[in-house]
Protein backbone atom coordinates (compact mmCIF):
# COMPACT_ATOMS: atom_id res chain seq x y z
CA UNK A 1 0.00 0.00 0.00
CA UNK A 2 1.46 3.55 -0.66
CA UNK A 3 1.32 6.13 1.74
CA UNK A 4 0.57 9.94 0.14
CA UNK A 5 3.39 12.33 0.98
CA UNK A 6 0.51 14.97 2.01
CA UNK A 7 3.67 18.10 2.00
CA UNK A 8 7.66 18.03 2.13
CA UNK A 9 10.00 20.43 3.58
CA UNK A 10 13.52 21.12 2.87
CA UNK A 11 15.59 21.16 5.70
CA UNK A 12 18.81 23.22 6.61
CA UNK A 13 21.31 21.76 8.81
CA UNK A 14 24.04 23.81 10.05
CA UNK A 15 26.36 23.54 12.56
CA UNK A 16 25.11 24.74 16.23
CA UNK A 17 27.88 27.53 16.70
CA UNK A 18 27.20 29.51 13.10
CA UNK A 19 23.26 28.88 13.55
CA UNK A 20 22.09 31.95 13.89
CA UNK A 21 24.20 32.88 10.80
CA UNK A 22 22.52 30.50 8.81
CA UNK A 23 18.90 31.70 9.92
CA UNK A 24 19.29 35.11 9.23
CA UNK A 25 20.55 34.45 5.59
CA UNK A 26 18.86 31.78 4.39
CA UNK A 27 15.35 34.16 5.98
CA UNK A 28 16.60 36.67 3.77
CA UNK A 29 17.32 34.92 0.51
CA UNK A 30 13.48 32.77 0.69
CA UNK A 31 12.35 36.27 2.25
CA UNK A 32 10.57 34.68 5.65
CA UNK A 33 10.86 35.10 9.06
CA UNK A 34 11.82 32.64 12.13
CA UNK A 35 9.01 31.00 13.98
CA UNK A 36 9.98 30.87 17.88
CA UNK A 37 12.63 28.25 18.23
CA UNK A 38 12.19 25.03 19.45
CA UNK A 39 13.52 21.36 20.80
CA UNK A 40 15.38 20.51 23.69
CA UNK A 41 18.54 22.91 22.52
CA UNK A 42 16.40 25.01 21.04
CA UNK A 43 17.97 23.55 17.54
CA UNK A 44 14.85 23.86 15.73
CA UNK A 45 13.42 26.84 13.75
CA UNK A 46 10.61 26.86 10.47
CA UNK A 47 11.38 29.71 8.07
CA UNK A 48 7.71 31.42 7.73
CA UNK A 49 6.50 32.85 4.43
CA UNK A 50 3.64 35.46 4.28
CA UNK A 51 0.67 34.21 2.78
CA UNK A 52 1.69 30.48 2.17
CA UNK A 53 2.96 27.40 3.78
CA UNK A 54 6.07 26.96 5.17
CA UNK A 55 8.16 24.15 3.05
CA UNK A 56 11.79 25.34 4.64
CA UNK A 57 13.20 24.56 8.03
CA UNK A 58 16.94 24.72 9.58
CA UNK A 59 18.56 22.89 12.58
CA UNK A 60 21.39 23.33 14.17
CA UNK A 61 23.78 20.20 14.64
CA UNK A 62 26.20 19.02 17.03
CA UNK A 63 28.24 17.26 14.84
CA UNK A 64 29.82 17.81 11.65
CA UNK A 65 29.15 20.43 9.02
CA UNK A 66 25.67 20.30 8.39
CA UNK A 67 23.99 19.56 4.75
CA UNK A 68 20.13 19.02 4.25
CA UNK A 69 17.74 16.42 4.78
CA UNK A 70 13.91 16.25 3.72
CA UNK A 71 11.14 15.68 6.50
CA UNK A 72 8.09 14.26 4.55
CA UNK A 73 4.28 15.25 5.97
CA UNK A 74 2.19 12.14 5.99
CA UNK A 75 -1.20 11.30 7.85
CA UNK A 76 -0.38 7.15 8.17
CA UNK A 77 3.49 7.84 10.14
CA UNK A 78 3.59 4.10 11.34
CA UNK A 79 2.55 3.19 7.50
CA UNK A 80 4.95 5.24 6.18
CA UNK A 81 7.80 3.98 8.38
CA UNK A 82 7.24 0.34 7.98
CA UNK A 83 7.24 0.98 3.92
CA UNK A 84 10.69 2.70 4.62
CA UNK A 85 11.99 0.02 6.67
CA UNK A 86 10.91 -2.72 4.17
CA UNK A 87 12.66 -0.87 1.34
CA UNK A 88 15.75 -1.10 3.51
CA UNK A 89 15.51 1.89 5.69
CA UNK A 90 16.87 2.14 9.17
CA UNK A 91 15.49 3.87 12.46
CA UNK A 92 17.33 6.59 13.67
CA UNK A 93 15.72 7.88 16.73
CA UNK A 94 11.57 7.43 16.93
CA UNK A 95 9.97 10.17 19.39
CA UNK A 96 6.80 11.27 19.80
CA UNK A 97 4.69 11.70 16.85
CA UNK A 98 7.88 11.86 14.25
CA UNK A 99 10.61 9.50 13.20
CA UNK A 100 14.28 9.70 11.78
CA UNK A 101 15.70 7.19 9.44
CA UNK A 102 18.30 6.56 7.96
CA UNK A 103 18.16 5.81 3.35
CA UNK A 104 20.16 2.12 2.39
CA UNK A 105 22.92 4.95 1.53
CA UNK A 106 23.32 6.55 4.92
CA UNK A 107 21.15 9.79 4.01
CA UNK A 108 18.86 11.44 7.47
CA UNK A 109 14.89 11.92 6.63
CA UNK A 110 11.89 12.41 8.85
CA UNK A 111 8.05 11.40 8.74
CA UNK A 112 6.93 13.86 10.75
CA UNK A 113 2.57 14.58 10.74
CA UNK A 114 0.92 16.73 8.49
CA UNK A 115 -1.18 19.75 9.53
CA UNK A 116 -2.74 20.85 7.01
CA UNK A 117 0.16 22.80 4.58
CA UNK A 118 -1.01 23.36 1.01
CA UNK A 119 -0.12 26.74 -0.18
CA UNK A 120 3.22 26.52 -1.70
CA UNK A 121 5.61 29.90 -0.98
CA UNK A 122 6.42 32.45 -4.35
CA UNK A 123 9.68 32.86 -6.64
CA UNK A 124 11.28 35.12 -4.89
CA UNK A 125 13.18 37.44 -6.35
CA UNK A 126 13.51 35.20 -9.20
CA UNK A 127 14.35 32.03 -7.44
CA UNK A 128 12.66 29.28 -5.39
CA UNK A 129 14.24 26.89 -2.59
CA UNK A 130 12.84 23.60 -4.72
CA UNK A 131 14.89 21.14 -4.22
CA UNK A 132 17.46 18.37 -1.99
CA UNK A 133 20.05 17.04 -3.89
CA UNK A 134 21.33 13.65 -2.18
CA UNK A 135 24.81 13.03 -3.40
CA UNK A 136 25.73 9.17 -3.09
CA UNK A 137 28.75 7.32 -3.34
CA UNK A 138 28.85 5.44 -6.86
CA UNK A 139 28.38 2.02 -5.11
CA UNK A 140 25.26 2.95 -3.57
CA UNK A 141 23.70 4.67 -6.09
CA UNK A 142 21.80 1.74 -7.68
CA UNK A 143 20.32 1.36 -4.31
CA UNK A 144 19.34 4.34 -3.30
CA UNK A 145 17.80 5.23 -6.98
CA UNK A 146 15.39 2.02 -6.31
CA UNK A 147 14.83 3.06 -2.38
CA UNK A 148 13.36 6.50 -3.00
CA UNK A 149 11.79 5.32 -6.40
CA UNK A 150 9.58 2.24 -4.35
CA UNK A 151 9.36 4.92 -1.04
CA UNK A 152 7.38 7.41 -3.31
CA UNK A 153 5.36 5.62 -5.54
CA UNK A 154 3.05 8.47 -6.77
CA UNK A 155 6.22 10.60 -7.37
CA UNK A 156 7.42 10.43 -10.92
CA UNK A 157 11.36 9.06 -10.93
CA UNK A 158 13.10 9.48 -14.23
CA UNK A 159 16.97 9.42 -15.34
CA UNK A 160 18.46 12.80 -15.29
CA UNK A 161 19.59 14.96 -18.47
CA UNK A 162 23.14 13.45 -17.51
CA UNK A 163 23.91 9.75 -16.70
CA UNK A 164 24.67 10.89 -13.24
CA UNK A 165 21.34 12.66 -11.85
CA UNK A 166 18.05 10.89 -11.38
CA UNK A 167 15.10 12.69 -10.74
CA UNK A 168 12.16 11.83 -8.06
CA UNK A 169 9.61 14.41 -8.78
CA UNK A 170 6.73 15.08 -6.73
CA UNK A 171 2.76 15.43 -7.94
CA UNK A 172 1.96 19.27 -8.73
CA UNK A 173 1.43 21.19 -5.20
CA UNK A 174 4.31 19.90 -3.38
CA UNK A 175 6.66 21.75 -3.02
CA UNK A 176 9.94 20.18 -2.31
CA UNK A 177 11.32 17.36 -4.69
CA UNK A 178 14.62 15.17 -4.99
CA UNK A 179 17.70 14.67 -7.43
CA UNK A 180 20.17 11.68 -6.52
CA UNK A 181 23.67 12.86 -7.63
CA UNK A 182 25.96 9.84 -8.52
CA UNK A 183 29.13 10.82 -7.31
CA UNK A 184 32.63 10.07 -9.12
CA UNK A 185 34.46 9.16 -5.60
CA UNK A 186 33.40 6.89 -3.08
CA UNK A 187 32.74 8.96 0.49
CA UNK A 188 29.78 9.34 2.90
CA UNK A 189 26.47 10.61 1.41
CA UNK A 190 25.82 14.19 1.96
CA UNK A 191 22.88 16.49 0.90
CA UNK A 192 22.85 19.59 -0.31
CA UNK A 193 19.86 22.28 -1.12
CA UNK A 194 19.15 23.40 -4.53
CA UNK A 195 17.51 26.23 -5.80
CA UNK A 196 15.58 26.64 -9.24
CA UNK A 197 16.63 29.98 -10.97
CA UNK A 198 15.42 30.30 -14.58
CA UNK A 199 17.75 32.48 -16.59
CA UNK A 200 19.03 34.72 -13.95
CA UNK A 201 21.11 32.64 -12.13
CA UNK A 202 23.69 35.55 -12.36
CA UNK A 203 21.27 37.89 -11.05
CA UNK A 204 20.47 35.38 -8.14
CA UNK A 205 24.13 34.81 -7.42
CA UNK A 206 25.21 38.63 -7.00
CA UNK A 207 22.04 39.02 -4.50
CA UNK A 208 23.43 36.14 -2.93
CA UNK A 209 26.73 36.70 -2.41
CA UNK A 210 25.62 41.02 -0.75
CA UNK A 211 23.93 38.59 1.45
CA UNK A 212 27.19 37.12 2.51
CA UNK A 213 27.30 34.25 0.22
CA UNK A 214 30.83 33.46 -1.58
CA UNK A 215 31.74 31.33 -4.74
CA UNK A 216 32.97 28.23 -5.28
CA UNK A 217 32.45 27.18 -8.92
CA UNK A 218 30.37 28.32 -11.79
CA UNK A 219 29.27 25.95 -14.11
CA UNK A 220 27.03 26.21 -17.56
CA UNK A 221 23.91 25.31 -16.18
CA UNK A 222 24.76 25.93 -12.27
CA UNK A 223 26.80 27.54 -9.86
CA UNK A 224 27.87 26.45 -6.51
CA UNK A 225 27.97 28.73 -3.82
CA UNK A 226 28.81 28.59 0.15
CA UNK A 227 26.09 30.19 2.63
CA UNK A 228 27.90 32.51 5.75
CA UNK A 229 27.27 29.32 7.96
CA UNK A 230 29.68 27.11 5.68
CA UNK A 231 27.36 25.49 4.10
CA UNK A 232 27.55 24.28 0.39
CA UNK A 233 24.32 24.92 -2.08
CA UNK A 234 23.78 25.28 -6.00
CA UNK A 235 21.46 27.35 -8.36
CA UNK A 236 20.18 25.68 -11.31
CA UNK A 237 18.97 26.87 -14.68
CA UNK A 238 15.74 25.33 -14.20
CA UNK A 239 12.32 26.67 -13.95
CA UNK A 240 11.50 28.54 -10.77
CA UNK A 241 7.83 27.71 -11.80
CA UNK A 242 7.98 24.36 -12.68
CA UNK A 243 11.24 23.03 -11.08
CA UNK A 244 11.74 21.72 -14.34
CA UNK A 245 14.49 21.69 -17.16
CA UNK A 246 14.36 24.53 -19.55
CA UNK A 247 15.44 23.97 -23.30
CA UNK A 248 17.95 26.39 -24.71
CA UNK A 249 17.33 28.07 -28.47
CA UNK A 250 19.56 25.88 -29.96
CA UNK A 251 17.53 22.71 -28.35
CA UNK A 252 19.66 21.96 -25.40
CA UNK A 253 18.60 20.16 -22.38
CA UNK A 254 19.71 22.51 -18.98
CA UNK A 255 20.70 20.31 -16.60
CA UNK A 256 19.52 19.50 -12.63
Amino acid sequence: MSIRIRWTYAFVDRPAERFERACAFWTAVTDTRLSELRGEKDEFVTLLPEGADACVKAQGVAEGNGGAHLDFCVEDMPGFVRAALELGAETVAPHDGWTVLRSPAGQLFCAVPWHGESVRPPVVSGSRLDQVCVDIPPSAYDTEVAFWSGLLPEWTARPGSLPEFHVVAPPPGLPIRILLQRLDEERPVSAHLDLACGPDIDAVRTRHERLGATLVAAHSHWTVLRDPAGGLYCLTGRDPETGGLRTGGDGQRFVV
